[in-house]
């Protein structure tokens, strides 16, 4: 035929416009309806109709629901929109018994339309070159519109259970227990805003006294040991021994008081130290402010009772060791209380001053250097008769992977959470409209206390002083 448009020849000797399709699989379909013959009428030819985008006599948009025992339509279906989330395509079969060509079946499939190679095309937002119209597809089920909130879930959008229609379901509830915990101390190691504190961080009169000084000390005792060991042998004079003996069990007994009672020198020092005006203090002035707490960007939660909005929590775990039980640390002796594990964390917040009411940022996050004197509350004790008494206790140490077998156990927990009245000791730092406290380029010493018989004692970074906030007795068990 010597037309423009292309055509081909059917095996009975009819012409028909379009291109031969190309040979492939059969696929089983659902029904098939032979159509009328078209007489060349472009308005009627569903090939041509496709390469000149003219809209059929009779199509209309499917609506949701699947397709069954529908009649044939004129013509193909051009860029109808399909909203049943089902993939439906138009496929034209053979000639059928009385000589009518394009004869047309309809099929419902889940992999979509296939290509002239007989594989299934790739998902398009839109329509696709080579004159080919290709409908709107959707690989399953379409999830419900929902309004913009601006709420913060937990996981990805994806995550969770499904809901009534097969969609995923958005939620913000609790995980499961142990996969949250786990997700959550992820969280707090790998946040950088999150100051994690260690034993080394609190105070200790044995690190906290000069080295140099104390081997100075050590050195003049060995020294005088050796003199006075010598006259008495020589002369037969034991005075320089016993002045040595006395001054040895003065400082001994000086160094063991400051041991013992040294931690509560220093909470009362920070207590009687005078509490500063923020409204009135001068740039990189050392000050100590008291106020109320307030969550800045990063709030944590404690690890043990789950109170949250807290700015500083601690949870430490402590075993006692008797004579033939194990030991807690490497260095834990006998008869005493040892510390087996330790969570301790911190993070910047805010502090409203009592005296002026301004508002300060205290930078204790992002690895800054903190010593921390807040009070702990005993939360379980727990010996061999009652450990299957407290499951939470069980379900903690599980958690952290301890063992629970028969020790002797002591849980503390401590925390700073928002609505406290604490103490903070630091510097002042005035950045343009921001008032920060940070902590001080040098350590800062408290003095000596003679009516306590206190000696001086080094405070490092930024000191952060709460009595007990839980009060919280021991758990009974």
């Amino acid at each position: 035929m010597g037309s423009r448009f292309p055509s081909h020849q059917l095996s009975n000797g009819l012409y028909v416009s379009g291109r031969p399709d190309q040979p492939k699989e059969k696929t089983p379909t659902m029904s098939s309806v032979a159509m009328p013959y078209t007489g060349g009428d472009i308005k009627k030819s569903g090939e041509l109709g496709k390469m000149f985008d003219i809209p059929m006599d009779g199509s209309r948009s499917r609506k949701s629901g699947p397709v069954s025992n529908a009649p044939s339509r004129t013509g193909s279906f051009v860029g109808a929109p399909s909203n049943s989330g089902q993939l439906n395509s138009v496929s034209r079969g053979s000639v059928s018994a009385g000589g009518v060509p394009g004869s047309a079946s309809l099929k419902k499939t889940n992999s979509g339309p296939l290509n002239k190679h007989g594989e299934p095309l790739k998902k398009s937002s839109g329509p696709q070159g080579g004159g080919t119209a290709v409908s709107r597809q959707n690989s399953g089920p379409l999830p419900p519109v929902l309004p913009t909130t601006g709420l913060i879930t937990s996981g990805p959008i994806t995550s969770g259970p499904l809901n009534s229609s097969g969609a995923p379901r958005k939620a913000s509830g609790p995980l499961e227990s142990t996969g949250s915990m786990k997700l959550h101390n992820a969280a707090i190691v790998n946040n950088q805003a999150v100051t994690h504190l260690s034993q080394d961080d609190e105070y200790s009169f044995r690190k906290s006294f000069p080295k140099p000084i104390l081997w100075a000390i050590i050195l003049l005792f060995v020294m005088g040991f050796i003199a006075g060991g010598f006259i008495l042998g020589a002369v037969r004079n034991p005075i320089l021994l016993v002045v040595v003996v006395i001054l040895f069990a003065a400082v001994a007994t000086v160094f063991t008081w400051n041991t013992c009672w040294g931690r509560r020198a220093i909470t009362g020092f920070i207590a009687s130290y005078p509490d500063a005006e923020l409204r009135t203090a001068k740039d990189g002035q050392f000050v100590k402010v008291s106020g109320v707490v307030t969550c800045g960007n990063v709030p944590l939660e404690s690890s043990f009772q789950k109170v949250p909005r807290c700015v500083y929590t601690s949870t430490s775990l402590y075993e006692y060791r008797g004579w033939d039980s194990k030991a807690a640390n490497p260095t834990h002796r006998r008869f005493t209380w040892g510390l087996r594990t330790l969570e301790r964390h911190v993070v910047d917040f805010y502090i409203s001053d009592f005296q002026s009411g301004l508002r300060a940022l205290v930078k204790t996050g992002y690895g800054a250097r903190v010593t921390p004197y807040v009070d702990e509350s005993v939360v379980v004790d727990i010996h061999p008769s009652n450990r299957d008494m407290s499951p939470e206790f069980v379900r903690w140490l599980g958690e952290r992977n301890l063992s629970t077998d028969d020790r002797v156990m002591r849980l503390k927990e401590g925390y700073i959470k928002e609505g406290s009245t604490v103490s903070v000791m630091g510097v002042v730092q005035r950045n343009e409209n921001v008032l920060m406290i940070v902590p001080p380029p040098e350590p800062f010493s408290t003095g000596c206390q003679w009516s306590k018989c206190i000696l001086p004692a080094s405070l490092e970074g930024i000191v952060l002083r709460c009595e007990d906030s839980s009060k919280i007795d021991v758990i009974p068990v």
